[in-house]
């Protein structure tokens, strides 16, 4: 498989709307992984397996990998002292309670050390997500009923 072709399939998998694609052809091993977020590659990995020639122990074996940019420019001055609250799990995001109560928090809400910010479905098991900060929330980066990763970015909190 050559640099083309693992750019065209980069390309697809970013288009797909897919979080993660795993190929395994011969010796090459790919892994791409894509953000919710407008979709775009975030960490691609080539892997070459080991040839059946043996080396001779003094060579170390380099595997090659392409990366793509990291998706998340980074923050601006002002953002310094905000804290990102992250999802501890996979599921499904949602900011109420049951569908005719109203929203754990909104951006510029007063959260403190405990207070339930989301619920998290996993296997039809809601976990209320607990602030483990106290601060007011500056933006809320996730859609309601939207699924999420392990440690994806859900709340800016401004802990002033």
């Amino acid at each position: 498989m050559d640099l083309k072709e693992i750019q065209n399939l980069i390309k697809f998998v970013s288009n797909s709307g897919v979080a993660e694609v795993k190929l395994e052809t011969g010796d090459i091993k790919i892994t791409i992984r894509t953000t919710l977020e407008g979709n775009t590659p975030d960490i691609t990995y080539v892997q070459q397996a080991p040839m059946a020639q043996a080396l001779p122990a003094s060579a170390p074996v380099a595997a090659p990998q392409a990366q793509a940019a990291p998706v998340a420019a980074a923050a601006p001055a002002e953002n310094a002292n905000y804290i990102t609250v992250k999802s501890p799990m996979i599921g499904t995001f949602y900011r109420k309670p049951a569908p005719d109560k109203p929203m754990f928090v909104e951006v510029g809400s007063a959260i403190g050390k405990g207070d339930v910010v989301c619920v998290i479905e996993a296997m039809k098991l809601f976990n209320e997500i607990e602030s483990e900060i106290s601060g007011k929330i500056v933006k809320i980066l996730v859609d309601d009923m939207s699924p999420v990763e392990f440690d994806q970015p859900l709340f800016i909190v401004d802990p002033s």
